[in-house]
């Protein structure tokens, strides 16, 4: 009975993993990128000014700036919002504003989103380029690409799903789950090999894996399953709302009473106080300035969270109001700090670090689980002619997949140094050619024979990653070099990556060709024919 539970578990856990093995690959691959989606956009943002922090302007100093700035440019605007310069995920001063909904029908609604000099108040020069950035590749992963957004992210909740149940499978059909952590047999058959590299890459990254596909799965599953959040209030519409209101904004109507905004930072020192100082501070949301009605939202850091509390203020009188805590309630705490778990905004450098290489621990987990499939049954192939054709396919897809796609990323970083800056669509572009490239690749493995496919796309891939700053220096001043002198680590850490990663797929590809050479040493001579003979 045990072992043939453990063989439908097996079965399971194959198919599990097989039926989308291809997209979960590209949803690891581009969804650990994001985790630096930041510093790419630094990268690729080739004349965006070097990031402000906290530690070059007080707070004080950041309000004054932004008020001032809004109050010229966004007079009678209904609501602005000012994002304090703080880390990675904020390193400017930021203010947004939105006007009110226009007179007439059709018009849009007016809105601004400017970065600013802490000090003089002034918006920061833009990039030259325009471009998709990091942000364009983290969203890939769960919004894909060419599709229509809420089918591709009703698709990626099946693909989660099925990436869930492989993983519990993977546990259950394993006896021997920490001992497959250290055992890898290179030198056995490649069948071999490839499960022992399978079950090692799962084992090592298995509590993250876990983490994140359960996390990513609640992201999902109130668009294809929200019986399940909705159940929690005995399916009563109005009672889920209630719940959910301390989540919304503040809702102001405007009175059309003139009144003077209230000074900011003594409405900023009170929440310090209540809060242990202006480091917990995230930004403010003030609604209808300049009316009677206003009010100001002093929002918290979130820490671990993607939500956190807020204190509204009377924006006239400057007065304590209330404070909306969504966490209070135990489902969306939960579900806040799962989600921050999954995205890993509150990590400093090293855990993102730890993010960034335990995501290619589960793109390595996919594909060596793909390759293993295909060895597994590559002698059945060359028996079978019909079964060859499929198999010969599979085989294509899974090289054009597990190499093509990084080196069609390589192709998008190209395109952001060498496409026209006056392009227009410029940042759809970038995109167009990281999609060719991948297409390429896919169809190249069809026209060689297996190994020498995997060794060209590998010195290809290696090639690529390592120009990358060679094309930087060439066209752009932000090269390695310069980047180092000017102690500018975020950019210099990009191209340093970038020659990490060619130096492992040229280890790669010297690795197939030592594989390709002993192949062609073992195989047995061709028999002479009676004409040869003769």
């Amino acid at each position: 009975m045990k072992e043939s539970f453990r063989r439908s578990m097996a079965w399971l856990h194959t198919w599990a993993g097989l039926t989308f093995c291809w997209i979960l690959y590209f949803m690891f691959v581009t969804g650990t990128l994001g985790y630096f989606d930041t510093e790419i956009d630094h990268w690729m943002e080739a004349e965006s000014p070097a990031p402000q922090t906290t530690q070059s302007a007080s707070v004080e100093q950041n309000l004054s700036a932004a008020v001032g700035w809004l109050s010229r440019e966004a007079e009678g605007a209904d609501s602005w919002f000012i994002a304090l310069p703080d880390d990675r995920n904020e390193p400017h001063l930021r203010t947004f504003w939105r006007a009110p909904p226009p007179e007439e029908e059709g018009e849009e609604r007016k809105t601004g989103n400017d970065r600013l000099d802490s000090i003089t108040g002034e918006p920061l020069a833009e990039a030259a380029r325009d471009t998709g950035g990091g942000q364009a590749l983290y969203r890939m992963h769960y919004a894909l690409h060419y599709i229509d957004g809420g089918a591709a992210f009703r698709f990626i909740g099946i693909v989660a799903l099925f990436m869930f149940i492989g993983l519990v499978t993977g546990v259950v059909i394993h006896r021997k789950i920490f001992a497959d952590m250290f055992t890898f047999r290179g030198a056995a058959p490649a069948k071999r090999a490839w499960l022992d590299a399978h079950n090692l890459l799962s084992v090592a990254s298995l509590p993250f894996q876990l983490m994140i596909t359960y996390s990513g799965l609640l992201f999902t599953v109130t668009t294809w399953m929200p019986a399940i959040a909705l159940g929690s209030y005995g399916f009563n519409i109005e009672r889920a709302a209630e719940a959910l209101r301390v989540v919304a904004d503040v809702q102001v109507e405007r009175t059309g009473e003139p009144a003077e905004l209230a000074p900011l930072m003594p409405i900023v020192a009170d929440a310090a106080s209540q809060w242990g100082g202006e480091d917990a501070i995230r930004g403010l949301d003030v609604r209808m300035p300049g009316d009677a009605a206003a009010r100001v939202s002093v929002s918290r850091k979130a820490g671990i969270g993607v939500i956190a509390e807020q204190r509204v203020y009377d924006g006239v009188t400057g007065q304590y109001l209330e404070t909306l805590d969504p966490t209070s309630r135990a489902p969306i705490a939960a579900a806040s700090v799962m989600l921050g778990l999954h995205e890993g905004l509150y990590a400093g450098a090293l855990l993102r670090w730890f993010y960034f290489i335990s995501g290619l621990l589960g793109a390595g987990m996919v594909a060596t689980g793909a390759i293993y499939w295909s060895a597994k049954r590559r002698r059945k192939s060359v028996a079978d002619a019909d079964h060859s054709r499929g198999f010969r396919f599979v085989e294509a897809m899974n090289i054009g997949t597990i190499l093509g796609l990084p080196i069609a990323i390589a192709a998008y970083f190209w395109s952001n140094r060498l496409l026209p800056l006056g392009l227009e669509g410029r940042p759809d572009w970038e995109m167009h050619c990281l999609f060719i490239t991948w297409g390429l690749c896919l169809l190249y493995p069809l026209t060689r024979p297996r190994l020498a496919a995997w060794r060209e796309l590998a010195w290809l891939g290696a090639g690529a990653f390592a120009a990358l700053p060679v094309i930087n220096a060439a066209t752009t001043e932000v090269h390695l070099i310069n980047s180092l002198r000017a102690g500018d680590w975020v950019l210099a850490s990009f191209d340093l990556t970038a020659l990490a990663f060619g130096l492992i797929f040229a280890l790669t590809a010297k690795k197939i060709g030592g594989r390709a050479d002993s192949a062609e040493r073992l195989s047995p001579a061709p028999q002479p024919t009676e004409a040869t003979a003769a």
